[in-house]
């Protein structure tokens, strides 16, 4: 109980305490950076997006029961539109913290359109969200790219493996 008590004292603390806009884009401009660097065809298809969902630190924490939190934008022709927090919460065998990007890539206008109109949007609930994996020389996979939204988790080490959006609750904030 106590547990679960300092993490959601912590998830507060972190979206209390939310960063302007200059921080934000700032941020979003680094791991976009970072991401075109580590991933040529992932930058190809940012390119090709008719929006862009960018939450450069998501802050995942977890002791049996998890929570992240992160903030970002939603990028339309390379600018930011809109400000958005991410929060999840997990249950199960975990214990540390993580440090990543997250990048959900809007492929049609509709799916974007979907995304804007909604009050709060949840992965795998109001869209479902197929996360690109890197093969061989850095390619992505054919089926993943045809798919009306793609997602990303990266740091600066590069694409993570065997992650999932799934249940990252995505609302529009003021900034």
């Amino acid at each position: 109980m106590r547990l679960l008590a300092a993490l959601a004292l912590l998830t507060f603390a972190l979206s209390s305490q939310g960063a302007s806009k200059e921080v934000i884009s700032a941020k979003i401009d680094g791991a976009l950076v970072t991401f075109r660097e580590k991933s040529p065809a992932g930058a190809e298809l940012v390119d090709k997006a008719a929006g862009v969902l960018v939450f450069p630190d998501v802050v995942k924490m977890g002791f049996g029961i998890g929570g992240s939190y992160g903030e970002g934008a939603l990028l339309i022709d390379g600018e930011p539109v809109a400000f958005y927090s991410s929060a999840g919460a997990s249950f199960g065998l975990q214990m540390g913290a993580q440090f990543r990007a997250q990048m959900i890539l809007f492929m049609t206008e509709q799916v974007l359109q979907d995304f804007r109109q909604s009050r709060g949007w949840e992965a795998g609930v109001d869209g479902t969200v197929a996360i690109a994996t890197l093969g061989e020389g850095g390619s992505i996979n054919t089926d993943t790219i045809q798919e009306p939204i793609v997602g990303f988790v990266f740091s600066s080490k590069g694409l993570m493996y065997n992650l999932t959006l799934e249940g990252f609750k995505i609302t529009k904030i003021r900034r």
